[in-house]
This record gives structure tokens, C-alpha cells and sequence, in this order.
């Protein structure tokens, strides 16, 4: 698919903007020793980065009851050190400035809108995004594709609009809404995963968006 008239770009935060994996086994860990429940190791949960944090709580707690408590957990400790352990992918600040110079792009992410925002501003992204669309604080399980919907509405004038994902929830949740989706393999998806979820592009470095994308 010739993806090089694309007039504008959704991207997925983790995995594809910021490498969050320490933040994220770090904050799962927290929570569930502060519950009383056992640790996991890095392996276990790394494949539960990208889809909502409700539902990876549901596969780790002992009880339905605790999955409220332990996400209020993983929060409070993920928003206070999610700067210090995430950092930006190499390449992606330049892809970025290449391609925000020439079509509006905005972030669709799972991960709540209120530890986004701050997320991209800390780590010196935010200002390449038209705007930053995530999950509220309390929904518990919304899917990719409405996410990726409501980021859209924020686009009225695109036409050939792009995701840009590294998890196949970022290409089913694109192909929901219409979308072609870029996958990336600096994140946790491998290439079959990307692949057999449809991607119409799979890319092993940031710079390969600008080309693919007409930058």
C-alpha cells in the first residue's frame, strides 16, 4: 500500500514513542507486592504492555475486588517515576519533527490521558502532538478503536490518516476504524504478531516513517 500521500499520523505512546518496559514491570510489581501477591518476572509481563491496565490487573489478582486497588497502586507509583525509567526511542525525536512539519500528528494511546500528557511533556515530545487521546482515569477497559475514534473526530480534515503501532491492538483497533497501520519492531510486538494482525507496513527503525510516510 502506498502510504505516502498520508495527511496525517495517530501514534501509539509505548513501545513506539517511549521505551516504558522498566516503568511498567517495575509498577506492576509494586502493586501487586503492596496487595500481598506473588511478583512476576520481566518475561510474564512484558506482553501485557499495550493493552488497558484493568484488564492485565484482572489476570494477576486474586480476587475481582482487588483489580481497582492494585491499578490505584500502579498509578501512584508509575506517575511518580515513569520519567526517570522510561526514555525516548533513538530516532523518534527527528521522525517526528520531519513529519510534524509537514501533517498534524496526534498520540491514541491506552494508557490514561492524565499520565500521558505529563509522560510526553517530561520526556520533551508533547509539543510535536496537535493532541494526546487516551482512556479517562476511570474506564476500565476501552477498546484501541475508540480511542483511535475519538482521535479522529480531533482530525476533521484527514483523509488518509495513519496508526503507527507496535501491538496488534493498535492494528485491529486501526483496521476498526478504517485506518492502514504501520507496525514498528522497536517495541513489544514481534513481526508475525504485527503481520498476522494485518499491518500493511512493518518498519525496524524510526527514520523508515518519514520515507514511508512521504516526509
Amino acid at each position: 500500500m502506498d502510504l505516502t500521500g498520508a495527511d496525517a499520523v495517530l501514534f501509539d505512546l509505548d513501545g513506539v514513542l517511549v521505551d516504558s518496559r522498566v516503568a511498567f514491570v517495575a509498577s506492576i510489581n509494586a502493586a501487586l507486592g503492596e496487595h500481598g501477591l506473588p511478583q512476576r518476572d520481566v518475561a510474564e509481563l512484558l506482553p501485557h504492555l499495550g493493552p488497558p491496565l484493568h484488564r492485565t490487573m484482572a489476570l494477576f489478582a486474586a480476587q475481582e475486588e482487588q483489580v481497582d486497588a492494585l491499578v490505584v497502586s500502579y498509578r501512584a507509583r508509575y506517575r511518580a517515576t515513569m520519567a526517570a525509567e522510561s526514555a525516548v526511542f533513538d530516532g523518534i525525536p527527528e521522525a517526528l519533527d520531519v513529519l510534524a512539519a509537514r501533517m498534524p500528528l496526534v498520540v491514541a494511546t491506552s494508557k490514561s490521558q492524565a499520565l500521558a500528557e505529563p509522560l510526553l511533556e517530561q520526556l520533551g515530545l508533547r509539543d510535536r502532538f496537535q493532541a494526546v487521546y487516551g482512556p479517562s482515569l476511570q474506564a476500565r477497559d476501552e477498546a484501541k478503536s475508540l480511542t483511535i475514534a475519538r482521535a479522529l473526530e480531533g482530525l476533521p480534515h484527514a483523509r488518509r490518516a495513519v496508526m503507527v503501532g507496535d501491538r496488534k491492538f493498535d492494528v485491529l483497533g486501526a483496521r476498526a476504524q478504517e485506518l492502514p497501520c504501520v507496525g514498528v519492531l522497536w517495541g513489544i510486538g514481534s513481526e508475525q504478531e504485527l503481520r498476522e494482525a494485518g499491518a500493511v507496513a512493518v518498519v525496524e527503525e524510526p527514520g523508515e516513517l518519514v520515507g514511508l510516510l512521504g516526509g
